[in-house]
């Protein structure tokens, strides 16, 4: 407790909160409507971007976020039998908010990138499966709060 009054003296104030500023910016993501990305993982991103952008929920949507999600694999560790023991996985998210305008002009746009990696034990692929799963869950929250701080930056410079 004694830290975040150290940290108010000084001027830190949270980037999206209830008072001021941070109540309007919040109010700006409640307005966002998330478009629909495809594939499985494109859902999973989705479903993060709603659970932190509806916070108050019975807002009028004035932006639509489009979302460009791409998911890579690539094996990084290979054992002398050609084996793969370790893949990397590379989730990458662009995105744009439009302006629900006659001209549907763009207000912002933005990227975001996580990297992870799960292991493969030997002959187990099933292990394997639930670990990847796991680990793109992860990512997509991950890539969720990249975009949300992203687009609460870009509301607060507005507002500020």
């Amino acid at each position: 407790m004694l830290a975040g009054l150290g940290l108010a003296g000084c001027g830190f104030s949270p980037l999206y909160g209830s008072r001021g500023t941070q109540g309007a910016v919040q109010d700006r993501l409640g307005e966002i409507n998330v478009l629909l990305i495809p594939e499985r993982s494109g859902q999973l991103l989705r479903q993060a971007l709603l659970a932190r952008l509806e916070r108050g929920g019975g807002m009028a949507r004035r932006y639509d976020l489009s979302v460009q999600y791409s998911l890579g694999a690539e094996p990084i560790a290979i054992q002398p039998d050609n084996s793969t023991s370790r893949v990397r996985l590379i989730g990458t998210a662009s995105w744009t908010l439009l302006a629900q305008d006659g001209q549907r002009r763009t207000v912002a746009s933005g990227s975001a990138r996580e990297v992870d990696a799960y292991d493969i034990i030997n002959q187990q692929f099933f292990a394997a499966e639930l670990t990847s799963t796991a680990v793109q869950r992860r990512m997509v929250e991950a890539l969720a709060e990249q975009i949300t701080t992203q687009l609460a930056v870009h509301f607060s410079a507005k507002e500020g």
